[in-house]
């Protein structure tokens, strides 16, 4: 079919030029004869002394030049014939190997961007993405086939430890040894993936004995005892794997891989160093067990609900803004915390929809109380998950624009870890957004990886420094140290410091004293809905600025 198509477009292009040759070929063929009909006059002119039709006659009998210039035209249109079939067959050759070259090339470009889309960089390997993709369709063959299937998570238990003393480059050599090294164990060509930033994924299809999983989780350890050899450092890596089997564990994507977490977690204090999902497990099973399936139906049935607890300006004693926390109050379970479902639904593809709901609710809120010229700025919380989604900005942006809100109105509020888990590619997200317009505050300050480096390279507004540093600054010098200590480098890095877990009225007057910018506290508020937040403001001595105020 295809050459069929070609060769029919070949000829049509042949046509085409060959016509427009052909038209040149005769005019040749006009320009000669009219030569000759010249040439003859003009040798009739000469030999009988006028142009006659029996003077030309006698030209043609008698002048053997024009005999040769007879025949011009003739030869001519024979060889413009010739010429332009030969001219017309290159050049329609020339335009479809022009063509195919570029068709060519588009597939190629076509194939490096899908490629690129469902790949790790670094390693090459099947992202997270295409593992659940791969995953999802051998789910749907095991059970068309009724054969069993396997998942496997593999962390690599030191890696942090490697990162911060040999840095990002000699790390990245050695998780592409890693995923050479998982590629030889497994049992299945197509089957390691790069999860996230030091977690890798095996799927096991079509396994005749389910102890096979176990066997290659041994396997996985003898392949990492080997030192690995980077800037001639021999560098050992221990990694934890956790196993789940279908369909006995789940019978479905997110619910397997979920429980291989839960599993993977217990292989870190197991002797063996991996772990076969067990129901005991889980904290709470079944509820657990039955809260990831539910939280889908939660965010569409609009059973979650944005409380928000206030933040005020020690600098101005006025409402400087509020953070925005999720709550989920279940038909069945009541309320249920938001440790509990957070954690859960970034172990899985739900946090993309939790955050989608969170940023759609808190940028309508925002949007309701500057209509009502209450000028606060909203705080909004991002996971780690978030920051390694590409499409995060252009969700944002989207957002944004349907609530009619402006970038400056909203903090996004992200923690240390969120950023070191993959810090290139955060920052490249952070950047994106702070381009945008959008500001930045490191969350939980001093509970993290504290890395002052990433600090300075992050387009920052505030710093949060955790609750557990406050509570006791009265009781505690050391604590009141470090929280001093604290405040004096936010300020030093440009940075307005805002200080959780304030309590007491003698709290937040040391906290003044130090030199902070806003609080934040149960002394304030505790979490309030929209409505009673609403009401809370209405009372509350602490009223927002008529117009928005920049924190120095």
């Amino acid at each position: 079919m295809v050459l069929t198509v070609a060769s029919q477009l070949l000829g049509d292009n042949v046509r085409i030029l060959k016509s427009a040759v052909s038209k040149t070929a005769y005019e040749g063929v006009v320009i000669a004869i009219s030569s000759i009909v010249v040439a003859t006059s003009l040798a009739s002119l000469y030999g009988m002394g006028e142009v006659s039709l029996a003077g030309i006659m006698i030209a043609q009998k008698e002048n053997f030049g024009l005999w040769i210039l007879d025949s011009i035209p003739f030869v001519f249109g024979f060889w413009g014939q010739y010429s332009s079939s030969i001219i017309a067959y290159q050049a329609g050759a020339m335009i479809y190997d022009q063509t195919q070259e570029l068709r060519n090339k588009t597939e190629n470009l076509e194939k490096r961007a899908n490629h690129v889309i469902t790949h790790d960089p670094l390693t090459d390997l099947p992202n997270r993405a295409l593992f659940y993709d791969r995953v999802e369709r051998a789910i749907f063959s095991a059970k068309n086939k009724n054969r069993l299937l396997s998942v496997l998570l593999i962390e690599i238990e030191n890696f942090k430890d490697v990162y911060d003393t040999l840095g990002r480059n000699s790390s990245d050599i050695i998780l592409k040894q890693i995923s050479t090294r998982l590629q030889g164990v497994s049992l299945e060509r197509d089957g390691v993936a790069k999860i996230d930033g030091d977690v890798f994924g095996i799927l096991l299809t079509d396994i005749a004995d389910l102890r096979e999983t176990e066997q290659l989780a041994q396997y996985i350890q003898k392949a990492m005892e080997q030192p690995f050899i980077v800037e001639r450092l021999q560098v050992v890596m221990h990694s934890n794997v956790g196993i789940v089997h279908f369909p006995e564990h789940g019978e479905d994507v997110d619910t397997l891989v979920q429980r291989a977490g839960v599993a993977l977690h217990i292989a870190q204090s197991s002797n063996k160093g991996y772990a076969l999902y067990e129901s005991s497990f889980d904290r709470h099973s079944p509820l657990r067990l039955t809260l990831m399936s539910e939280l889908h139906h939660a965010i569409e049935r609009n059973e979650l609900e944005l409380f928000y607890q206030a933040k005020v300006s020690l600098l101005s004693d006025e409402l400087y803004g509020a953070e925005a926390l999720v709550r989920w109050h279940h038909p069945t379970h009541g309320f249920i915390s938001p440790d509990e479902f957070i954690p859960m639904a970034e172990r899985t593809r739900m946090i993309k929809q939790l955050t989608s709901w969170v940023l759609k609710e808190a940028f309508r809120h925002c949007a309701n109380w500057h209509k009502q010229d209450i000028n606060i700025k909203i705080s909004v919380n991002l996971s780690a998950k978030d920051l390694h989604d590409p499409e995060l900005p252009d969700l944002i942006a989207g957002v944004a624009a349907a609530a009619g809100i402006k970038p400056e109105w909203i903090i996004l509020e992200i923690t240390e870890g969120s950023v070191m888990s993959e810090p290139e590619n955060a920052l490249a997200i952070i950047n994106r957004l702070h381009s945008m317009g959008y500001q930045f505050s490191i969350d939980d300050f001093g509970t993290g990886y504290s890395s002052l480096a990433y600090l300075k390279k992050m387009p920052l507004t505030e710093l949060k420094i955790d609750k557990s540093f406050v509570m006791d600054i009265v009781g505690s010098e050391n604590d009141a140290v470090i929280v001093k200590a604290t405040i004096n480098l936010a300020h030093n890095l440009g940075l307005h410091v805002t200080v959780e877990g304030v309590e007491s009225q003698e709290i937040m007057a040391k906290l003044k004293d130090y030199g902070c910018d806003v609080v934040q506290g149960y002394y304030l508020n505790k979490p309030l809905s929209f409505t009673d937040f609403n009401q809370w403001m209405s009372v509350s001595k602490w009223k927002p600025a008529s117009h928005m105020t920049k924190q120095s």
